[in-house]
């Protein structure tokens, strides 16, 4: 499976995060994934239930209740592989961003020391 494959939502830093919190936590509320990522109820419902659609995540009931709370969030087979493959996905643009980075500083550095000798 490709990045490509992956749709743009998907793609999003979010639903890593949320697959990475699901893949540690899985019987967790939707409220403490919501409030462990810093993002709202809806916004980490809206993430879930798209994992969910794309058969990323699987989610159970582990009691026998009514109760919304009670779900076991599990990941798919798939949604191992998509972790894996946002996670390379992930790596690879952040270290891009990393070298881009890396380089206006070194060129910053190099301009404040021509001005300090130039003083």
């Amino acid at each position: 499976m490709s990045s490509r494959a992956i749709s743009d939502t998907t793609a999003e830093p979010l639903f890593l995060d949320v697959i990475r919190f699901i893949a540690a936590s899985p019987r967790v509320s939707q409220r403490k994934v919501a409030s462990s990522l810093g993002v709202s109820l809806g916004k980490a419902n809206y993430c879930i239930r798209a994992l969910i659609d794309k058969g990323f995540v699987k989610a159970e009931n582990y009691r026998s209740s009514t109760n919304k709370l009670s779900y076991l969030y599990l990941l798919t087979p798939s949604g191992i592989s998509a972790k894996a493959e946002l996670t390379r996905y992930f790596l690879t643009r952040k270290m891009s961003e990393y070298e881009v980075l890396r380089l206006e500083i070194e060129q910053l550095r190099k301009e404040v020391e021509t001005t300090v000798q130039d003083i």
